[in-house]
């Protein structure tokens, strides 16, 4: 990451964001193909959604201790913005399986949303913001699709 405008995504980042993606593809295919289970599965999945909402959210804390040149205002709202994914991911702990992917991945939309605001005042690499694209998409598709065959 010595170079911030590297256009090549890092063989260990890749491995980990994509590998990351492994637990929410198999959970969601486990709800459809254990339907006996598939309550007990829809909550793992969600379980696992919350994690991560709360892992990507402290992102943002590590940019506003690491990067170069962002101004107060901005390295608070880093900060303060970091908190808001784990407040989204508990909650959807209490809800059914169906109700927390929803809000789940509302939380991971309105975070990508952001990493786009973050990357238009701030030098992110560029393999940053088409990774976190790809993660939030697969991400949501699973926990959308396993949350629903969950209940129905």
């Amino acid at each position: 990451m010595n170079d911030a405008r590297s256009d090549v995504l890092p063989r260990p980042v890749a491995w980990l964001g994509y590998g990351g993606l492994l637990p929410f593809v198999g959970l969601a295919i486990t709800v459809l193909v254990d339907p006996w289970h598939a309550l007990l599965w829809g909550d793992a999945l969600v379980a696992y959604g919350a994690v991560i909402l709360s892992f990507v959210g402290a992102l943002h804390w590590g940019f506003a201790m690491c990067l170069p040149g962002l101004t107060d205002r901005l390295r608070t709202a880093c900060f303060v913005w970091s908190t808001v994914p784990a407040l989204v991911a508990w909650p959807a702990l209490l809800l059914d399986p169906l109700f927390a992917a929803a809000l789940l991945v509302a939380g991971f939309v309105l975070h990508y949303w952001q990493d786009r605001r973050l990357a238009a005042s701030a030098v992110l690499p560029a393999w940053y913001l088409p990774l976190r694209l790809r993660l939030t998409g697969v991400a949501s598709a699973c926990l959308l699709l396993g949350g629903a065959f969950a209940v129905f």
